[in-house]
């Protein structure tokens, strides 16, 4: 490469010397640099073996003058030789990528499920002492496991992030939700509630969830898709963001039930449109009246959906994550949506015992009608059988 030069490459360079020579805007600084760098070149081009590659010449168009202007580069031994990076370049990216990895942590994933209806509290944290985290407020309505080895960073924070330890919130109603559990320890963990779990359901609902911690972030908290970004995670963010999440999951089971019992009464309402009679019995609307009942019972009393979590109350960092991830899930929403479909069916229920009433007045009636009538017959009867006996 270095060594052949052709006529065409010789005349452009010549050409090129006297665009420069013939230049009378240029500073005498400036007819130096490039006096001092044809005379390089040529030196390369006339000696080809003395010059070696320790150096590299590269050629960036002058924005005065149609010609190369050489600059000199370290060499890299992982570079390619007609590429051109200077040190200052190559140090900058090292020390941008040492800053990324140094402020980055991994994600914690968050796992919410709901396979009960109701979990003995008292009887589990019996079996788990070793594991058992004492509460920091007055909530009893769930407990906090933690398995395996924290990194305790300064002040209060925990961080999760990297590793080996969990922690696993579990609330009475039925919700469990775990933090910083891979995939396939999962069931290992369910399985220590299941064994305190009633009403067991035939179908699990699961949710996901991410935990993000940076500690150089300039605010407390920030919100992403399907993600909170956290300075740190510790016990008290790990029960704020496990109320909400635990709350979510039982209302999604919650409304799915209601939604069973909406398309239940939506047929029975086309049914009496396509056929102009009700015949549904009386055993089976006592039981979706008890059932709509209990879920909103369960929806407003078990899961205290509008009682506000006690270290939101005491410290305005954790309220702002409870008010965000309530927005974030939309609780108050779903819960409105949820209460509209349960007066729905309180309608319907209404209207069907109306009826049922309707219909077992009209039996009495006519029961009392065919008593009447027998007492007709046998008073007739009676009149009957004394005029015979007279004649």
């Amino acid at each position: 490469m270095w060594r052949t030069f052709d006529s065409t490459t010789l005349r452009a360079l010549r050409h090129s010397s006297f665009l420069f020579s013939s230049s009378s805007s240029s500073s005498s600084l400036t007819a130096i640099c490039y006096s001092s760098s044809f005379t390089t070149l040529a030196t390369i081009i006339t000696h080809p073996h003395s010059f070696t590659p320790t150096s590299r010449v590269s050629f960036n168009h002058s924005r005065h003058f149609a010609v190369p202007a050489p600059r000199c580069v370290s060499s890299l031994p992982n570079l390619d030789w007609n590429d051109a990076v200077s040190c200052s370049e190559v140090n900058a990216e090292s020390r941008d990528a040492g800053t990324v990895d140094q402020d980055t942590k991994p994600c914690i994933p968050v796992r919410a499920f709901f396979f009960s209806t109701s979990v003995d509290l008292k009887s589990l944290v019996e079996q788990n002492k070793p594991n058992f985290v004492p509460p920091s407020s007055r909530m009893t309505n769930y407990i906090v496991l933690k398995f395996g080895d924290i990194c305790h960073s300064k002040g209060s924070g925990s961080f999760l992030s990297g590793s080996n330890g969990c922690y696993m919130v579990v609330f009475q109603y039925g919700s469990i939700v775990l933090f910083n559990v891979a995939e396939h320890e999962v069931d290992g963990y369910l399985k220590i509630v299941k064994k305190h779990a009633s009403g067991l359901l035939p179908e699990m609902r699961k949710d996901e969830y991410e935990v993000r911690e940076k500690p150089s972030l300039s605010t407390w908290m920030q919100g992403g898709l399907d993600y909170i970004m956290l300075q740190y995670l510790n016990i008290d963010g790990i029960r704020t963001i496990g109320s909400v999440l635990g709350q979510s999951i039982a209302l999604d089971y919650y409304g799915r039930q209601v939604d069973g019992m909406v398309a239940e009464f939506t047929d029975i309402n086309r049914e009496m449109e396509a056929t102009g009679k009700f015949k549904m019995q009386r055993k089976k609307l006592f039981q979706l009246v008890g059932k709509a009942n209990s879920n909103l019972a369960d929806v407003i009393l078990k899961l205290g959906l509008f009682e506000r979590s006690d270290i939101a109350w005491k410290d305005a960092k954790y309220a702002q994550i409870w008010e965000y991830l309530r927005d974030e899930f939309e609780l108050t929403q779903r819960f409105a949506s949820l209460d509209f479909k349960l007066k729905f069916v309180e309608h319907n229920i209404r209207f069907l015992q109306e009826i049922l009433q309707n219909r077992k007045s009209d039996f009495l009636e006519w029961l009392i009608i065919a008593l009447i009538g027998a007492e007709i017959l046998l008073s007739l009867y009676d009149i009957v059988q004394r005029s015979a006996m007279k004649f």
